[in-house]
């Protein structure tokens, strides 16, 4: 056990998919808090219930997060976890969109500032993913997770695509003891093409199969960056426009808008700057221009526009995969991606 991390030494190595099943679980809470408003707004904010009854979809939201967590309870190994994801996805969003409603004395749905504390929400969550996941993995960790994938295939057999995601598994551990057991025990499971959907799996494989094409049409990189250089200039010359005519909004909401917009300007003509000679580091430096607008500057657009700015985040989160696929074009990374190497790069 010498040398090897704390939570290994406890009994607890990471998901090599965990990265994509988080990031699917944010993406379903944040669609279901939309769909929902927009249900609503549409059909007149109606209310479930009668005689001074009122079932808050916040209960709904709150079974479905409890089902999800019976499920990954109750079923070993990692076909559960992205259904897990989806329908603890769904309640979470249920759950999240009525926080206006405890945090104000008056039970408010339509509390002025809930669209920028649920971004805030989550972005915490994506940095404690980040924060989980950003340690490089251990050979034994690996191992650990190629043993994982063998849980389902004895149960159930092994699809062409999972022997193969878990024999990669075990190739990347290296020559750690346990690693020829492994093989032999991934070599005995019985071969069987059925599977449970994996709806994460699906869509993040497409979504980044469609970006790494988009950018090897020779003119999207450079659409790309300008795209990005104009949505951050456009939001410093936002930021300094409210503040000039004297926008009724927050202070603080302003300042923080003109300040990281600049920041992610400066990141961006650092890139633009780099690019020239070295095109993987002026990528980086894209990548770092967008995070910022993702992480920092939404949130306080979503102070200042509410909802609107939700436009601006489907936007930063499309230059995020293209500027993504961009780095893999640059490094070699070509042709359609595998689940197993989207989980590593989401």
């Amino acid at each position: 056990m010498k040398g090897r991390h704390a939570l290994l030494v406890i009994g607890l190595p990471r998901d090599p998919a965990g990265t994509r099943h988080i990031a699917g679980f944010l993406a379903i809470t944040v669609l279901t808090v939309l769909v929902t408003r927009g249900a609503l707004a549409l059909t007149g904010f109606p209310q479930l219930g009668g005689d001074g009854l009122h079932i808050a979809h916040v209960l709904w939201g709150g079974l479905l997060m409890a089902l999800a967590l019976l499920a990954a309870l109750s079923w070993a190994g990692p076909v559960i976890r992205p259904l897990v994801a989806v329908v603890g996805g769904i309640g979470f969003g249920l759950f999240i969109d009525e926080v206006g409603k405890f945090v104000t004395s008056d039970n408010d749905y339509f509390f002025e500032p809930t669209a920028a504390l649920i971004y805030v929400v989550i972005v915490l969550l994506v940095l404690t993913a980040e924060l989980i996941h950003r340690r490089s993995r251990d050979p034994h960790e690996l191992l650990a997770a190629a043993t994982d994938l063998a849980v389902a295939g004895i149960a159930g057999g092994f699809s062409i695509r999972a022997r193969r995601q878990a024999r990669a598994l075990v190739d990347e551990a290296g020559d750690v003891p346990g690693a020829d057991q492994v093989r032999a025990l991934l070599d005995a499971v019985q071969s069987d093409a059925k599977e449970l959907p994996d709806p994460i799996g699906a869509v993040a494989v497409w979504i980044v199969g469609i970006s790494r094409r988009a950018m090897q049409v020779r003119w999207a990189p450079r659409v790309t960056v300008i795209v990005l250089g104009l949505v951050t200039l456009g939001t410093v010359i936002r930021g300094v426009a409210l503040w000039a005519t004297g926008s009724p909004m927050p202070n603080w909401a302003l300042a923080g808008i003109v300040v990281s917009g600049a920041l992610s300007l400066g990141l961006s003509l650092l890139g633009l700057r780099r690019v020239g000679t070295d095109r993987v580091a002026g990528y980086e430096w894209f990548r770092r221009a967008v995070l910022v607008n993702l992480l920092l500057t939404q949130i306080f657009l979503f102070r200042v526009d509410q909802w609107g700015a939700v436009s601006g985040l489907v936007v930063d989160l499309m230059l995020l995969a293209l500027v993504a696929a961009e780095l893999d074009v640059l490094r070699g990374r070509l042709g359609e991606p595998d689940p197993a190497e989207v989980a590593e790069s989401l």
